[in-house]
């Protein structure tokens, strides 16, 4: 385990306003209690709370990675109609104390959903 610091940093914090997530045009994700995580030099994620996703739309899969200063993701595919994204949410079910926050959170690469979209308050 790493702990982020000057040479890595990583911050958490409430995301401004109401972020959808929308993959095959049904809306996946729909949440007012977003979290931003900027890491590093790394484009910021949004990690969206699963009580407010259709998590009967996704599926857990056998991919896993490994983080140094967040822990073990796990990984869910999408499947709504006839189109599916394959590992396209991961998740930190028991990330390490530095990032407690995103425990219970899903975050979606933009590459494999149709729109990420933030608006403000």
């Amino acid at each position: 385990m790493k702990i982020p610091g000057p040479d890595h940093p990583i911050a958490i914090k409430p995301a401004a306003g109401r972020v959808r997530v929308t993959f095959n045009g049904k809306v996946v994700a729909d949440t007012r209690r977003a979290l931003v995580l900027q890491e590093a030099a790394y484009k910021p994620v949004f990690y969206i709370p699963r009580e407010d996703a259709q998590m009967a739309a996704f599926e857990r899969t056998a991919h896993a990675t490994m983080c140094p200063y967040k822990g073990d993701a796990s990984y869910y595919s999408i499947k709504v109609g006839d189109r599916v994204a394959e590992n396209a949410i991961w998740s930190y079910e028991a990330p390490y104390p530095a990032v407690a926050e995103i425990a219970d959170h899903l975050a979606f690469y933009p590459d494999r959903v149709d729109a990420i979209e933030a608006t403000p308050a």
